[in-house]
């Protein structure tokens, strides 16, 4: 099952249904805790009928709050933040967000588990636009720079060095390889900090798929073998980075306050 939204109203409407149901929450929180999950392990983690779960699942999915990734027979589940980013941007951002930062960090501090070394993290976001449309955001470094707040610099060839440039000063945050180019369909890279630059263990991999779906584009961002102590502001960023772009195609506005 595919999520596209008619509209934000129809699409945040699902969303707040989809958030209603405590089985449906208690799902997103077993994904939050250990991403990547196949339907006979949510099944065994919670008390709940296997036919059950598939239809919380299909909600939830059709509310875009996970988002599915076969690997050989297994369907794997994935919690996609971008919906309840958007959700953040129009109900909460407006309000009290230092507080409400300040406390959300402390509770992920005293609650953080870590159960992985590497983390694996998929996001999903349908973009009313063109595939090349969405290419040329992801591939030119002035228009990152609006949408991103860092420019993305390379030849974009494969074998070429990608930068995460800022823009106060042109040093990067990060840098890797370019893997894999096929426009306006695919694009991978790695994806290190520049502290750990030279330092294989601490390079991940990023993952742009552009798919175009009747009148919008679905993309998907991959970000595989993360080391886990990123795991978290790395979630946050993308979700945020995803709803700017997607605001800035759509509207020429991106969520600039929000970078």
């Amino acid at each position: 099952m595919s999520w596209v939204p008619s509209n934000e109203n129809d699409h945040l409407v699902q969303v707040f249904k989809a958030l209603a149901d405590p089985n449906r929450q208690r799902l997103l929180d077993r994904l939050h805790a250990d991403n990547g999950q196949t339907l006979g392990a949510l099944c065994r983690d919670l008390a709940i009928t296997r036919q059950g779960i598939t239809q919380h699942l299909d909600v939830l999915e059709a509310a875009g709050l996970v988002s599915t990734v076969r690997r050989g027979r297994e369907k794997l589940h994935y919690l996609n933040p971008v919906p309840l980013q958007e959700v953040y941007d129009r109900w909460i951002a407006k309000f009290e967000r230092p507080d409400l930062e300040a406390l959300s960090s402390l509770k992920q501090r005293l609650e953080r588990i870590r159960t992985m070394e590497k983390a694996k993290l998929v996001y999903v976001t349908y973009i009313a636009t063109s595939p090349d449309q969405v290419w040329t955001a992801l591939t030119d470094p002035e228009l990152t720079a609006e949408y991103w707040g860092h420019r993305n610099v390379s030849g974009w060839a494969t074998g070429d060095r990608w930068e995460h440039q800022r823009l106060d000063d042109g040093g990067a945050d990060g840098a890797g390889t370019i893997l894999e180019v096929d426009p306006p369909r695919r694009l991978a890279h790695t994806w290190g900090l520049s502290a750990d630059a030279g330092n294989p263990a601490r390079q991940s991999r990023v993952t742009f798929d552009l798919e175009p779906v009747g009148d919008v584009v679905r993309l998907t961002v991959t970000q595989e073998d993360l080391p886990a102590d990123q795991a978290d502001g790395t979630r946050e960023g993308w979700a945020i980075v995803l709803s700017s772009l997607k605001s800035f195609l759509e509207t020429s506005r991106p969520l600039s306050s929000l970078l």
